[in-house]
């Protein structure tokens, strides 16, 4: 089943020979290498794959590991941009939202936005300097007037080619109404629509996939980083082996986000252009405030000026973000204080409702690929990016490098085509096709209601594969689930005993095709049993023991493998792993 072969490193302990890394080193040149592995260095290879280009990325840890699976998991035209002026970004993103929705349909939803407002004129004289001067200034909570101009704004933006609703307001009367858990001093509720994105880190692993299946000459491998430079251009190195060698590149692509400067530095460049900023979260299981939100996201800019979100997903509820000045080198967890300040924003809207650290499931952390901002308060960043174009010597070559400063989840697919266009013209190659409008993997033919997939779900059973497996596979996968269930279909399968969501024969395929490195990568990013809180021991042992033969690892390996996972769970995500037994 598995295309790895095993073999040992120099601890003893046995790794995998991975095939796509494999395939770097055999063939150690490309047009094009993107250092990076989030959706914006994802996206550029997808769409320069599309063009033919003969390209490769490589990613130091798993795909979106880095911020772009620490996102608040929204996709916005972000409403909040009007007031810093970036007209152009709130136009291109809800353009690109409008649009994700329609390519993306199995992970990004229309997304019913509510923003509490308690006063009605606060903040009118306070916003034209924020606008002019991008400080916060006294701490001014934003009223029904100054809500209303901006949604007015927004959905002007919003009026080509959209689907969703424009806003709506409504009194103190009907805002308890529909949410009786409100503070009873609300004046309004202003309503309105963007999307929100249940699942990035499988997002991500689509468009990886579509370039891949687009171009077969593109490669791509994860745990692999960029080091230094050597006389054949770029040094890699295969973080699970060690291992390192050298690759030849035409233009490089450095999409490493707020690694941006590092990275160059390790090629040989010094540069300043990056000035990231920490954004926690958490997730709650708490039924009582998942009725409390009754299917809405509150969403509000909270009197410090930092955005507060607080939203059902599934069973759960998220909570973020904070926006914090960061040393990258730094690992991001979110911290005692942030919890405390979620608390805080909680209890800010639904006053009678407690919430408890023994609340908390999960929690994580990123830091956004902001450009440098010297005493800009982070709040009033640019979210908008640019491309830094230089030309370098690498290997005693002349080579064309171009640095990704800032990017949005949003506005990924607008923003790797204009870094794929600057690279084709770095190559002196033309556009041949467009990814606008392009059905992004299991988006393609995606039910549009819920009588749809219940369809669908139906259609897809098989023997051994209820329509229980059929509806995870669906909202795992998108329409690609039936390629996993033809997959499922070909050989014995066994549903795991510590979860009803994995069986072994589904393992097999993400090894086979979504290049697993780790046991961790399997909870936090081929599925989304860690964000809900349903890791346990015997799911990691079921796990290791599972992928064990396939992944060619021994007793030793199969324990530090767990150890591993614990350790990313406790440190990172503040979740300790308990058994299933009370």
């Amino acid at each position: 089943m598995s295309t790895e072969a095993g073999r040992t490193n120099g601890e003893g302990m046995t790794t995998s020979t991975r095939t796509v890394v494999q395939t770097l080193r055999e063939n150690p040149r490309a047009s094009v290498l993107i250092i990076g592995g989030g959706i914006n260095g994802v996206g550029t290879f997808r769409d320069l794959a599309l063009q033919g280009v003969d390209v490769a990325l490589v990613e130091r840890g798993d795909y979106c590991q880095g911020a772009s699976g620490a996102s608040s998991h929204m996709i916005h035209g972000g409403i909040r941009y009007l007031e810093n002026g970036e007209f152009r970004l709130v136009r291109e993103s809800v353009i690109e939202r409008n649009a994700l929705m329609k390519i993306a349909p199995h992970y990004v939803k229309p997304l019913q936005t509510t923003i509490p407002i308690y006063t009605t004129f606060s903040g009118i004289l306070s916003a034209p300097l924020r606008f002019l001067t991008h400080k916060q200034g006294k701490q001014v909570e934003r009223g029904a007037f100054l809500i209303k101009a901006g949604l007015t704004m927004y959905d002007f933006f919003s009026r080509d080619g959209g689907n969703v609703p424009r806003h709506s307001f409504v009194g103190r009367k009907k805002a308890l109404a529909a949410m009786p858990d409100l503070r009873k001093d609300v004046k309004y509720a202003a309503t309105y629509y963007d999307a929100s994105v249940h699942n990035p880190e499988r997002l991500t692993l689509d468009v990886l996939r579509d370039g891949q299946v687009a171009n077969p000459s593109a490669r791509a491998a994860n745990y692999v980083s960029a080091v230094g430079t050597t006389e054949d251009g770029v040094l890699l190195r295969d973080e699970l082996t060690g291992e390192t060698f050298g690759f030849r590149a035409d233009v490089v692509v450095n999409a490493t986000g707020a690694w941006t400067d590092g990275t160059n530095a390790a090629l040989g460049a010094e540069t300043l252009f990056m000035g990231g900023t920490k954004g926690s979260h958490i997730v709650l299981d708490h039924p009582e405030l998942l009725k409390a939100c009754n299917g809405t996201e509150i969403f509000f800019e909270h009197v410090d000026g930092r955005i507060v979100l607080i939203y059902p997903m599934g069973d759960r509820v998220l909570v973020g973000t904070t926006d914090i000045d960061v040393d990258v080198n730094e690992q991001a967890v979110c911290t005692d204080d942030e919890i405390d300040y979620f608390f805080e924003l909680i209890g800010h809207v639904f006053p009678d409702i407690a919430v408890s650290r023994e609340d908390i499931v999960y929690s994580f952390s990123g830091v956004r690929p902001l450009p440098r901002h010297d005493d800009t308060q982070p709040g009033f960043v640019s979210r908008d990016y640019r491309i830094e174009k230089r030309e370098e010597t690498l290997g005693g070559r002349a080579v064309t490098t171009l640095s990704l400063v800032g990017g949005k989840w949003t506005t990924f697919r607008a923003l790797s085509e204009h870094l794929a266009d600057d690279t084709l013209a770095a190559l002196g190659a033309t556009r041949k096709t467009s990814t606008a409008g392009v059905p992004i993997g299991g988006g393609r033919d995606f039910p549009t209601d819920d009588a749809g997939e219940k369809a669908w779900i139906r259609k897809a059973v098989r023997p051994g594969i209820d329509e229980a497996r059929v509806e995870v596979l669906l909202t795992r996968y998108g329409t690609r689930a039936t390629d996993v269930i033809d997959y499922l279909a070909g050989g014995p399968d066994t549903m795991f005993t510590s979860t009803r969501e994995l069986s072994t024969r589904e393992l097999a395929y993400m090894v086979e095709h979504e290049q697993i490195g780790h046991l961790i990568d399997v909870l936090i990013r081929r599925t989304s049993l860690a964000f809900r809180g349903l890791v346990s021991e015997e799911l990691l042992a079921e796990l290791a023991e599972t992928l064990a033969p396939m992944l060619g690892w021994d007793a030793a390996r199969s324990a530090a493998e767990i150890g591993l996972a614990g350790k990313v769970l406790a440190e990172a995500h503040r979740v300790q792993v308990k058994s299933l037994v009370p």
